[in-house]
């Protein structure tokens, strides 16, 4: 192995380990690996300034600025009250009938968005069962994940996948020829979250009640001085405020920013239906851009954060006020550290040597070992660059098994987006671990045996929907 190849495999390890100890924040262990494989020179400084210009980056930016104009105009209290009213006729099936339904919108929809403006009324169903939101929150960013496999459009994994196919000489996929596979695979981990997932979140470990006492500690020395920082963000900067419970330096801050009494002038707005209705206007405009190909998701959302001020929904300071800096590092970050295990050339090397492992075992035990090594895969570095990185293999695979390659075309799509183990494996895991104040390892013990199960449900539906 290489220099940069060992530097980036122990940096890598470093911030899974750092993140695991929980003593520093997220996004500054993010942006730390980042700055030590850049000092290194395992990447370069204009594949630095790329992540943190990534279209990820862009997009979240632009939906954080459009949802906090939604919350501004008072339409997400109501949504919160009409939400709530629900939940003292149905109870906690209210909650789970709310996560389904999101979960059937991520099918068409961009995920995030979806659970940046559904986490909070979920959060809030949950508080007034007196039930723990973390039951919640986690379930809700995999059932919108899961959802996104439903149609070709569910996400842009999904669409990638597919090009990557046409330009492969392959025949391109209609949007619902992978419904049955996805809606196996869904109602599979949904089941398993209901009756299993959640209730491990009922249980926290040894650990995760040291960092509760912890924060409650600092929470109380807050209120005993009568401490109050700037005034409210709203739902936003309940959502995207530091890790509460961080053993750092700045812990009474971070508690602060995770006292959901702190914000909640955010949750009673006032509606006011004009500011409203554009708003929401605009936010579906940017999902349908997006969703039709008319605009990729980074331009339509800038676009449509830059239109609500200019029509004078959210005034610019308002619009600085709903952008949260921690959080869009913190991915920015974590792309840095993806990137070096692909530009190290590990990612490529694992790939090549995976055609002559398995292709003895034939189509099937293939298609089984080949989902595994693709959601090992997704775990560590970005979906799109499992998707650059996979798809060629998928073709050449089953082109040297003499199969057709869509079953496993069909694989890449579902273990790409299926990355429930750690919360950076996707977008929405991110928003719903700083919210909800999950440790790493909640993600873990709840992940694992969801990508376990969904993995076997694929293996299943696969075969059946796509022959070999």
């Amino acid at each position: 192995m290489s220099f940069d190849q060992i530097a980036a495999l122990v940096v890598l390890a470093g911030v899974i380990g750092a993140l695991v100890h929980g003593k520093l924040r997220a996004d500054v262990v993010a942006l730390t690996g980042a700055a030590v494989l850049l000092v290194l020179g395992v990447v370069r400084p204009v594949e630095v300034q790329g992540a943190f210009a990534s279209p990820a980056v862009i997009a979240l930016a632009g939906l954080f600025v459009i949802a906090y104009a939604i919350e501004l105009s008072g339409l997400l209290a109501w949504l919160i009250r009409k939400a709530q009213g629900l939940t003292r006729v149905m109870g906690s099936q209210a909650i789970w009938l709310v996560i389904g339904a999101c979960g059937s919108v991520g099918g068409f929809l961009n995920n995030t968005p979806v659970v940046v403006l559904a986490a909070p009324v979920v959060r809030d169903m949950a508080t007034s069962l007196n039930l723990s939101p973390k039951r919640f929150l986690m379930p809700l960013s995999y059932v919108v994940v899961l959802g996104g496999l439903l149609t070709l459009i569910g996400t842009s994994t999904n669409l990638l996948v597919n090009d990557m196919a046409r330009n492969a000489g392959q025949p391109v996929f209609g949007l619902f020829d992978i419904t049955g596979v996805g809606l196996v695979i869904a109602v599979t981990g949904g089941l398993y979250l209901y009756f299993i997932g959640a209730r491990q979140l009922d249980r926290p470990a040894r650990f995760d009640e040291v960092r509760m006492k912890r924060r409650q500690l600092a929470e109380a020395r807050i209120r005993a001085r009568g401490h109050r920082r700037t005034p409210p963000l709203g739902w936003l900067g309940r959502v995207f405020g530091a890790r509460p419970g961080a053993a750092s330096a700045d812990m009474a801050g971070d508690a602060a920013l995770g006292d959901v009494a702190l914000f909640e002038d955010g949750a009673n707005q006032p509606l006011r239906p004009g500011r409203a209705f554009t708003a929401l206007g605009v936010f579906l405009a940017v999902i349908a851009a997006s969703a039709l190909g008319i605009a990729p998701i980074a331009a339509a959302a800038f676009a449509g954060a830059v239109l609500l001020i200019l029509c004078r929904v959210i005034t610019a300071d308002e619009a600085y006020a709903g952008l949260r800096p921690e959080i869009l590092l913190l991915i920015a970050g974590m792309v840095v550290v993806g990137m070096a295990i692909e530009v190290t050339g590990l990612a490529a090397a694992a790939a090549s040597g995976l055609i002559d492992v398995i292709r003895p075992l034939g189509p099937l035990g293939a298609l089984i070992i080949f989902y595994g090594v693709t959601l090992f895969a997704t775990e560590l570095l970005s979906n799109a660059t499992v998707a650059v990185l996979i798809t060629p293999v998928a073709v050449a695979l089953a082109e040297s098994l003499g199969v057709d390659p869509r079953p496993f075309l069909v694989a890449v799509m579902m273990a790409a987006s299926a990355a429930f183990a750690t919360p950076f494996g996707y977008q929405t895991n991110v928003l719903v671990f700083n919210m909800a104040g999950y440790s790493y390892l909640d993600f873990v013990r709840v992940g694992i045996p969801l990508n376990l199960v969904t993995w076997a449900a694929a293996m299943v539906a696969i075969p059946v929907f796509f022959p070999f």
